[in-house]
């Protein structure tokens, strides 16, 4: 069984790592290099890391919708190609190579969830619970037909880091086994309910900027699904004021952005009840507790943040 792994990020490393160490992996696709951090240092991608640590053939095209690529990947004749948050569109020339078909992990529960950031849109949307999905993939975004899935709750607490290494390793072993009962056959693949189809767009930066008329719920989802990136950002005195760790709170609210001292210690004012802040880190300075950040910010409270 001759089998391509095609990943990028850290979600992607159970799924490889289980695969390398189980099946004859003949070629590690990931995306190309880029700069990264305030220095702009070229980065490997952690799928780069590994397949480099366990002696894998590896490949980073930068397309594959290009003659050259698609037949440097037909050459290394694949039976199946595995597919984990891979970062390009695989077109209906390259899913057509493996005799197996191309399988994705994905992390949501198809239909819902389709794209590229499906847990940070299952957090920003409060569901109660996400999972992994094997899909058979087809020209589609998301849309091929469903091999199986495997449900996870999401905690309060959880961020799109936490619960992303969570479904990392639940997509692997998921994977595991269902691969052995789709090589032998024994998995009819079940087509989605395109009625149900939600869709989760890649994340932006500009997607973290709190908007303090929205409701406290929201927003706290917000501080949520934006960890560990983009973070979520307002501004104070014309800086910027990174909230890292945030909960909503009952209780009237003044002006959306307000900020006040209560007996639930330091919580701004927004459309729907109130904020409390936990975790802030303003621009040039180490995160800091809000206990901790006041003792340097006198003026704090009793600011509006955002102006």
């Amino acid at each position: 069984m001759r089998i391509v792994f095609m990943g990028t990020p850290e979600f992607a490393l159970p799924a490889l790592a289980m695969l390398a160490d189980r099946y004859n992996v003949v070629g590690v696709y990931t995306r190309r290099d880029k700069p990264a951090g305030r220095g702009q240092e070229v980065a490997v991608s952690p799928v780069k890391g590994l397949a480099l640590a366990r002696g894998l053939p590896l490949y980073q095209p930068g397309t594959l919708r290009k003659p050259e690529p698609v037949a440097e990947l037909r050459a290394l004749q694949p039976d199946l190609i595995v597919v984990a948050a891979f970062g390009l569109i695989l077109p209906q020339e390259v899913l057509d190579i493996p005799r197996y078909g191309c399988l994705n992990v994905h992390a949501s529960l198809l239909p819902r969830w389709r794209g590229a950031a499906p847990v940070a849109a299952a957090i920003l949307a409060g569901d109660a619970a996400t999972g992994c999905t094997i899909m058979r993939m087809e020209a589609g975004i998301d849309t091929g037909p469903i091999l199986a899935q495997k449900a996870m709750p999401i905690a309060p607490n959880d961020t799109t880091g936490s619960l992303s290494r969570r479904l990392a390793h639940q997509g692997a072993e998921l994977l595991s086994v269902t691969l052995l009962r789709w090589l032998a056959g024994e998995v009819k693949p079940q087509p989605q309910d395109q009625a149900q189809a939600t869709y989760a767009p890649m994340v932006r930066k500009e997607d973290g900027l709190l908007d303090w008329i929205r409701p406290a719920d929201y927003l706290a989802r917000q501080v949520r699904a934006c960890q560990p990136w983009p973070g979520a950002y307002t501004t104070w005195k014309g800086q910027l004021l990174k909230v890292l760790r945030a909960h909503a709170l009952g209780g009237a609210t003044a002006e959306a952005g307000r900020v006040a001292m209560g007996d639930n210690g330091v919580a701004v004012s927004t459309g729907a009840g109130l904020l409390a802040l936990d975790e802030v880190q303003l621009a040039g300075r180490r995160p800091a507790a809000i206990a901790e950040f006041l003792r340097g910010a006198r003026s704090f409270v009793g600011s509006v943040l955002g102006q």
